[in-house]
């Protein structure tokens, strides 16, 4: 095998990547495309937790747990829809076929970038040796992009629960689920249980849900989920789970006991570290047992990188795949750059979908002297025919002085299309004066956005 040195040591590649979601395979296409010999091990599947189990079947999943308030809306607008029924077996069979189709063509990245691939699972030996199964490679620079795993609650019973990871291969779906936690997978599978037909309980230890989002959004969007049916149990958690001959019996913190078929648990992630050797080369993990970087994303082993969830910054896979060009930027272009974390626009694909970019009022209040706040909730235009009580929110937040937009929230169909283009507006610092300036595009939800005139009072 040819060897590759730096400081003359010979290396047998120059970057060895761990882990084939899609900051790895980014960061190790575009490291090869400098000329580099890069080789890439994965342990399990190509695309990661987002491709293989996370954001493309959510999706997907989401996608199909609409239809029946379609058939529903259609009759407003003078359509007669037959009898429907819903097929969960197709469903998982059609998932299936898409996700073997993405992953094939995550391979196919690799191998036309001419990175080697090792299907295995890859631990460090030393800073700049990797061991996948009984081969051990040498390295001149490594790449962590491991990801993340499920965290179950600490409790009795929870073994009977399921993850997300195994929500996606379920034989049948359930028809009594309770969706035990308060975030974006929580309230996404929450939507998705309750849009295919399940009877959906969600119970969550805080008193809104979507911690860390803006107030206004994270109660619109519990009050917007009762009315499609979605029962919220707020400040409870379940004290233990047994199995019955019936199903799941569920002891909630109130005394309460509950039958339902499934108990999904939703409560948090991990990073993957362990096993994976890091002690053997001196990578350090931070407080909250991620793997410690700089904003290059540099370990504490100067050529040992790390991106993605493994890190715990902005588990997003955009961010991951952006971390990946940055260091390829820093480690192999010569050009030294940081990925910018401030205002990534995030969705959350809940029924209503909720989407932000920038600083929550409350965010803002601790930040700035004095805010502007613009508010609108309406029903939107489909459903003045439909009849389907459901409504829109949109809100910005303004720095006063400066008139700048430090924040932009909506809960309602279609915010993330929407959200999209208005987060290059943010990133680029526009103010107030020019959404007010611009023109909006009728009649759109979007435009809201730009006709908003009086502040909240």
């Amino acid at each position: 095998m040819p060897t590759y040195h730096d400081d003359d040591v010979q290396y047998d590649y120059d970057l060895f990547v761990i882990g084939g979601g899609s900051g790895g395979v980014r960061g190790a296409r575009m490291a090869a495309a400098t000329g580099a010999k890069v080789a890439l091990a994965e342990e399990y599947r190509y695309g990661g937790t987002c491709v293989i189990r996370g954001c493309v079947p959510k999706k997907l999943f989401s996608y199909a747990s609409h239809f029946h308030e379609e058939f529903e809306d259609a009759a407003g607008f003078g359509w007669s829809v037959g009898d429907s029924s819903f097929d969960w077996k197709t469903l998982i069979a059609n998932k299936d076929k898409e996700i073997d189709r993405l992953e094939d063509i995550y391979k196919g990245i690799l191998k036309n970038a001419n990175v080697t691939r090792y299907d295995g699972r890859a631990v460090l030996e030393d800073r700049h040796t990797v061991r996948v199964g009984d081969q051990t490679f040498t390295a001149n620079k490594i790449l962590l992009a491991p990801g993340g795993h499920v965290v179950f609650p600490e409790g009795k019973g929870w073994e009977h629960a399921i993850s997300s990871n195994e929500a996606f291969h379920l034989d049948e779906l359930p028809k009594r689920v309770i969706v035990y936690g308060g975030g974006y997978i929580a309230v996404e599978f929450a939507g998705i249980f309750n849009g295919l037909g399940s009877d959906v309980t969600q119970v969550y230890r805080g008193d809104a849900l979507l911690r860390g989002f803006d107030r206004d959004v994270r109660e619109f969007l519990g009050a917007e989920m009762t009315k499609k049916g979605i029962a919220l149990e707020l400040n409870l958690t379940i004290e233990g789970i047994e199995k019955t001959d019936g199903g799941l019996e569920v002891t909630y913190s109130d005394g309460r006991k509950v039958e339902v078929d499934a108990v999904f648990a939703a409560t948090g992630r991990k990073p993957n570290v362990e096993g994976l050797g890091l002690e053997k080369a001196g990578v350090e993990l931070n407080s909250k047992g991620a793997i410690k970087v700089d904003e290059f994303s540099q370990t504490t082993a100067k050529n040992i990188y790390a991106v993605g969830d493994v890190t715990d910054r902005i588990n997003l896979t955009p961010v991951a795949i952006q971390e990946a060009m940055a260091f390829v930027d820093t480690a192999f272009k010569g050009k030294p750059r940081a990925m910018d974390h401030h205002n990534v626009a995030t969705a959350v694909f809940s029924h209503p979908p909720v989407c932000t970019v920038g600083l929550s009022e409350e965010q803002a209040l601790d930040r700035y002297s004095d805010v502007e706040v613009y508010q609108s909730s309406f029903r939107p235009m489909k459903h003045t025919l439909s009849g389907r009580d459901e409504r829109a929110l949109m809100k910005l937040i303004v720095e006063k002085h400066g008139k700048k937009v430090v924040g932009l929230h909506m809960v309602g169909a279609d915010s993330p299309e929407i959200v999209q283009g208005f987060a290059v507006a943010i990133k680029a610092g526009a103010t107030k004066d020019m959404f007010d300036a611009t023109v909006g595009i009728h009649p759109t939800a979007a435009e809201e956005f730009v006709t908003m005139r009086e502040p909240r009072k």
